[in-house]
């Protein structure tokens, strides 16, 4: 299945102060998703990067290795700069990411490096051998814990009930509802958490890339479902620790705002007045409503690339980080301007770029 995406998600989060009685000023952050669609290095490593070799499918030399690292660094860079913002993406979760060597390659670009990027990954079981990571400024954003959640999914699934020999009449209602799922593990990627402090105030940030569609949506929309669950059990198990935490969920969802992993699963709102308190707001929802996308298939456009935050991000309390606005970055230099997706976004494979989305806080 030909999949052409343009895969940045951006939030910024404004920052508000009063200077004097007279003006106020503003501390501005984006957080941003990127897909970096298959970042691989050159190198024959142990997990399934065969294709991504000179000698392999792809023909992936060392030339194009760095040219797309250097187009890459170029988009990244970018992102969310304007007349108000100089400051590149203080955090960037990425997910199609080979291992930690190509992102310290990343972060070194000269576009890049005067940010001074920390990075938190781990190595995923994910088949294909792609990971998910988070870049950080360290001068803005200081990580006091990170771990990689495993989705467990399975294929083939067989579910036996089991009991217990020593159960009483008391239990044995109960004990026929103890069930266990049997069947073959499909492995993916795992979901990143990280905590840590935005210049003070503490935010967590969920990093996700969800199993794909491969053998059809309706098949394998469990799996991703699956995920959806597993987002909202962790920020169940966040909220029951700080009631008020701030949490941001971001990543290549491979389904739309409306799919049920989305809206059942991790439970995301269209409008911010439905968000009660422990909800999650998707402002990419109303974006898909209105046409905008992040994709195309087969010349019809979606958004599987989403930045969510948790009902502390979008109060109306500007004594702290608050949401400001989300959106799509869109230069035309990002266009394939040629061949059978002429006018497409970018793959951003050897010296070609990808589209972005991008969503902005603002903190008061």
């Amino acid at each position: 299945m030909k999949i052409k995406k343009n895969i940045i998600l951006l939030f910024l989060f404004l920052a508000l102060w009063n200077a004097n009685a007279q003006q106020k000023k503003f501390t501005l952050h984006t957080v941003a998703f990127y897909n970096f669609e298959n970042l691989f290095d050159t190198i024959n490593n142990p997990n399934n990067d065969e294709e991504w070799l000179p000698n392999g499918a792809q023909n992936w030399t060392s030339k194009k290795y760095h040219k797309k690292l250097e187009n890459l660094s170029r988009v990244l860079s970018e992102i969310g700069t304007n007349e108000m913002n100089h400051n590149a993406p203080t955090l960037i979760g990425g997910c199609e990411i080979e291992n930690r060597g190509v992102l310290e390659d990343l972060v070194k670009q000269p576009k890049l490096a005067p940010w001074d990027y920390g990075i938190v990954h781990f190595d995923s079981p994910d088949k294909r051998g792609i990971d998910v990571a988070l870049l950080y400024q360290k001068k803005h954003f200081k990580p006091t814990s990170y771990v990689n959640i495993p989705l467990l999914i399975y294929k083939n699934t067989a579910v036996v009930k089991t009991k217990s020999n020593d159960e009483t009449a008391e239990d044995k209602a109960d004990s026929d509802k103890i069930i266990e799922a049997v069947g073959d593990r499909v492995y993916t990627r795992d979901i990143l958490l990280v905590t840590g402090f935005l210049d003070g105030e503490e935010v967590n940030v969920m990093v996700n890339h969800w199993p794909s569609r491969s053998g059809g949506e309706k098949k394998s929309s469990p799996f991703r479902e699956a995920a959806g669950k597993l987002n909202r059990k962790i920020m169940d198990s966040i909220y029951k620790i700080n009631p008020n935490a701030k949490i941001i969920t971001m990543g290549d969802l491979n389904d739309g705002s409306y799919n049920k992993s989305v809206k059942e699963g991790i439970g995301a709102k269209l409008k911010k007045t439905e968000v009660k308190e422990f909800g999650i707001y998707n402002p990419f929802e109303q974006m898909a409503k209105n046409g905008e996308c992040t994709l195309f298939y087969r010349d019809a456009g979606d958004i599987f690339d989403q930045i969510m935050v948790s009902e502390a991000l979008i109060r109306t309390d500007f004594s702290t980080f608050q949401y400001w606005k989300a959106g799509i970055y869109n230069k035309p230099y990002m266009i394939q301007t040629t061949g059978q997706y002429k006018g497409y976004l970018s793959d951003i494979q050897q010296t070609k770029l990808v589209l972005v989305t991008t969503s902005q806080f603002i903190f008061t």
